[in-house]
């Protein structure tokens, strides 16, 4: 698997720095591209329609395919399932993931907890889309995200949709707009693209996807939107059991407060536009395309929790050697969202404590005290830290603790000892004072 994700990543495209997206935010503007390589076939775009209130914000984004897609998505796991979930999920089962030719999606207003007239009104935004792509039955996808337990003010959406159809297009600008439309506490918008090739076919397809999100993540999913968009030609099949597997280690592996929302969604659509031989099930070309999509939807997914609310750093936790992958993920999360931990975090204090009390209590019958081992590990590439070695707490360097805890990016790394060598990642942030002012008066 790692050979194959080297070959296609040697044709990745990736576009840095960035221009400045809110005035008051210049700390991530290097993760805003400036350019891109966008697949073929998708005209997408953003406009403001009229739910946010600030006259202005974009908050209205339309996506559709030239060609009908094979599409996949992944729903919240939340027992209060907003209606765009509601409707999107039966959508598609009837569709059984083929014929899909676009997704619109609402910013401002979150049309969870809204009954039967929220449902209407999810309807009603995919029947509108649908109209204007000359599709009879359903084959929209629909989002929504904002605040919970509002009815959408809809018909200024359905006025909206044809508005946001005209003005469609393929550029950069389009898919930035797009990708601003669909943000609600966020600081920039999050997108990227990559081209790449698969093993047995010199075609040059892209793959390009925005994300949005900064509050309530935690899995399964958070209050997170997210899409991408493949020229490839992919079986739908394929392309489901593709984004469970990759959101399984990115979307499905970040966590901001460790609140699961109503909304969440993340869909990919696959048009064909680029030709060549169907990607099926059980082929090497979908293998590739597996490695592919996971570090894309690993690389978006990590702009959510950089953009966490409030949050100062960047923390991947990393759990090695446990007896299963779930093991090792279900101990990584259970760090990842202590409060204890993010708090200590954004103090700067190297109370490695709190780590291992998490590690204890997160249910794996694996670990074994004896056999533990926590570090802090720096990403400027200078030495790790141990703090505990097999059980025995080291002489820590509180100095040196200090120096990595400052860092904007850092890594927690906890060796179980189990023999099993299986490992798996968890991304977080810190929880700072600000965190409690942006959701303490979020509704007003």
């Amino acid at each position: 698997m790692a050979n194959i994700l080297r070959s296609v990543r040697a044709v990745a495209h990736f576009a840095f720095p960035a221009p400045r997206y809110y005035a008051t935010n210049t700390k991530y503007t290097r993760f805003v591209p400036t350019s891109g390589s966008y697949p073929q076939g998708f005209n997408v775009g953003g406009i403001h329609c009229g739910v946010k209130k600030d006259g202005k914000s974009l908050d209205l984004a339309l996506v559709t395919s030239e060609l009908p897609c094979s599409a996949a998505a992944v729903f919240t796991k939340n027992v209060f399932k907003a209606a765009p979930v509601v409707v999107s999920r039966a959508m598609l089962d009837a569709r059984r993931g083929a014929g899909i030719r676009g997704l619109v999606a609402n910013s401002g207003c979150a049309n969870a907890v809204t009954g039967k007239g929220g449902l209407e009104d999810a309807e009603a935004m995919g029947k509108a889309v649908d109209s204007l792509v000359g599709e009879e039955k359903g084959s929209t996808i629909v989002m929504s995200t904002g605040v919970i337990g509002q009815r959408l003010p809809i018909q200024k959406i359905l006025n909206g949709i044809p508005e946001a159809f005209k003005q469609l297009g393929h550029s950069h600008d389009s898919w930035l707009n797009t990708a601003k439309a669909i943000c609600t506490t966020d600081t920039f918008p999050k997108f990227m693209s990559r081209s790449f090739k698969l093993p047995g076919s010199d075609v040059e397809y892209r793959i390009a996807g925005m994300a949005k999100g900064a509050g309530m993540i935690h899995p399964n999913m958070a209050t997170l939107l997210g899409l991408m968009a493949t020229d490839a030609p992919v079986s739908a099949e394929s392309l489901q059991g593709i984004l469970t597997h990759a959101v399984e280690r990115s979307f499905n592996a970040i966590s901001v407060d460790g609140d699961m929302s109503t909304n969440d969604t993340v869909a990919i659509l696959a048009n064909g536009a680029a030709g060549g031989a169907e990607i099926t099930q059980g082929s090497e070309a979908e293998k590739a395309l597996q490695a592919l999509v996971t570090e894309f939807a690993e690389d978006l997914s990590k702009l959510v929790v950089r953009d966490g609310e409030g949050a100062t750093k960047f923390v991947t936790v990393t759990v090695r050697d446990a007896q299963s992958f779930e093991d090792a993920k279900q101990v990584a999360s259970t760090i990842a969202r202590s409060p204890l931990v993010k708090t200590a975090l954004y103090g700067r204090d190297a109370n490695w404590g709190r780590i291992l009390c998490a590690t204890g209590y997160s249910g794996v019958s694996g670990v074994v005290p004896e056999k533990t081992n926590v570090s802090f590990i720096p990403t400027d590439g200078t030495r790790e830290l141990k703090l505990l070695v097999n059980g025995e707490p080291e002489n820590v360097d509180e100095e040196r603790a200090s120096e990595i805890l400052a860092m904007e990016d850092l890594e927690i790394r906890v060796s179980l000892g189990s023999g099993g060598g299986k490992e798996a990642a968890y991304y977080t942030c810190d929880f700072s004072h600000e965190y409690v002012t942006i959701n303490g008066d979020y509704r007003t």
